[in-house]
């Protein structure tokens, strides 16, 4: 299936593969391949909201994280397993993760998958599949190599080809030539006079992150930044920091790019101008999701015109170009945003948060059985001392 980003590709299998989950069964039945740890985490995330009163379970494997600690969870009841190719073949290696009984495969953000060089470990896991299982690709674009793939591994594979509303002004996309120097002066103007609720800035590379997200602190901006070199555990705190609304602004790499679900982001701007034309519909498919309205921004330089031309081209329209702001319109358009700077971003709808507010959950760990059917007991009936009962 190919789909804008944001038009709800994630529920398009999650939901299906919910109602066919059978939940008596102690074994993997669907697996989702995705190119990033985040993305995985966040499918993961959906399919357990989604199967919830069904009682699905569902695992994500990915890098970085203890792989003892994978192998534990994956001899418990799971029904999905959600994971990144290079720790899912590992498990495979390993003989910790058993896909005899895998009869639905998704691989989500294709495109990526080709673009990171994963599709190797992909074609791999395939090859550990059943025969007889429901293959289904996602991706907001298609390239002839995915197309090559799915004739290789599907049977009469059917194209589906939802095509982008971008016209309808979900998306509102605008320019800035500027010179390489004054970028800074300018993604500060153009966040006073937009001030938008929540923004997502992206550059091209890690050190462009942090010189930015510094600028913009000692600036007074509420931010954070997000890119391939910081540790798991940091990347997945800032995202979800953002996702929560402690802070408006995120300052990221193409790490933050692909698939991952924010509310209410009404701003992108492109600090850094991606050298790959996928990778502006990416970036920019994180505002304007769901029938929302939102803009894409984005600063070129004059030796960056070539990379412009290809990006209009692929997306089959002209970005607007406009004059930068004046002094006088930031003076103006400061107080308010210093206002809404000074007040904690009001998230309207974390899925998550909002199916889990009424919900208590008990996690027990360690001990053996006859103890943990005791502690049962004692939640339920609680047990008081001789001398109590008789008093």
């Amino acid at each position: 299936m190919k789909s804008q980003t944001g038009s709800g590709k994630t529920a398009a299998y999650a939901i299906p593969i919910c109602e066919k989950i059978e939940w008596l069964e102690n074994n993997v039945q669907a697996l989702v391949l995705t190119p990033t740890r985040e993305l995985a985490a966040q499918v993961r995330e959906d399919i357990a909201n989604i199967g919830r009163f069904k009682r699905i379970k569902s695992l994500a494997l990915y890098g970085k994280e203890p792989f003892a600690i994978q192998q534990d969870e994956l001899k418990q009841k799971t029904h999905v397993v959600v994971g990144t190719p290079g720790r899912v073949n590992d498990h495979i290696e390993q003989q910790t993760l058993d896909l005899d009984q895998v009869k639905y495969l998704v691989i989500d953000e294709a495109d990526e998958m080709l673009r990171m060089g994963f599709i190797d470990e992909v074609e791999a896991i395939i090859k550990q599949l059943p025969a007889n299982r429901v293959t289904m690709v996602y991706s907001a674009t298609i390239p002839e190599q995915i197309e090559k793939l799915c004739q290789q591994y599907m049977g009469d594979p059917i194209k589906v080809d939802i095509p982008s509303d971008d016209s309808s002004g979900s998306i509102e996309h605008r320019l800035f030539e500027v010179k390489r120097d004054e970028k800074l002066a300018l993604v500060k103007d153009v966040t006073i006079m937009e001030n938008p609720d929540s923004c997502i800035i992206f550059c091209n590379t890690q050190e462009r992150v942090n010189e930015v997200a510094v600028e913009l602190e000692q600036e007074g901006y509420t931010c954070d930044q997000i890119h391939g070199g910081l540790e798991q555990d940091k990347r997945f705190s800032v995202m979800e920091g953002f996702k929560s609304g402690e802070f408006r602004y995120l300052v990221a790499t193409d790490v933050a790019a692909r698939g991952i679900d924010v509310d209410n982001v009404s701003l992108i701007i492109n600090f850094d101008i991606p050298r790959e034309k996928q990778s502006y519909v990416h970036r920019t498919g994180r505002t304007g999701r769901a029938g929302n309205r939102g803009q894409a921004i984005t600063f070129v330089t004059p030796t960056e015109e070539r990379y412009l031309q290809s990006i209009e081209n692929y997306i089959g329209l002209g970005l607007t170009v406009n004059e930068a702001p004046s002094r006088a319109e930031v003076r103006e358009a400061k107080e308010a945003f210093n206002q809404k700077m000074a007040e904690r971003r009001i998230v309207k709808n974390n899925k998550s948060a909002r199916i889990n507010q009424d919900i208590i959950k008990l996690h027990f760990n360690g001990g053996k059985r006859k103890k943990f059917a005791q502690s049962i007991l004692s939640v339920r009936f609680p047990i008081f001392p001789m001398s109590q009962q008789r008093i």
